[in-house]
């Protein structure tokens, strides 16, 4: 299995809608991310990140991250996002958690 990388853009097996890994590398390790779900549509929110690369273009929901074991559940990885859209997003996610 190739290893999960923060910013990878998954197709998971049973899901609908595709998924960004937000977790650091080192916690990939694990075959466990955290990820969230990416829509197509924007919804008006400072939680949706939107985005667009070459092959994708979406809307981040940081808001939703869920842990996922791929051990146990396959994926594809179809994109990569650059590494200006990874720090965005992790900056929403990490304001989540900010004290004040």
């Amino acid at each position: 299995m190739l290893p999960i990388r923060q910013g990878d853009i998954l197709k998971v097996e049973n899901l609908k809608q595709p998924v960004l890994v937000v977790s650091k590398d080192f916690f990939n390790l694990t075959e466990q991310a955290i990820v969230c779900p990416i829509v197509s549509q924007d919804p008006d929110d400072p939680l949706h990140i939107s985005f667009q690369t070459s092959k994708t273009k979406g809307t981040v929901l940081c808001e939703q991250m869920k842990l996922m074991d791929f051990h146990y559940r396959g994926f594809l990885r179809k994109d990569t996002l650059s590494f200006n859209d990874i720090v965005n997003i992790t900056d929403a996610i990490q304001s989540i958690f900010d004290y004040f």
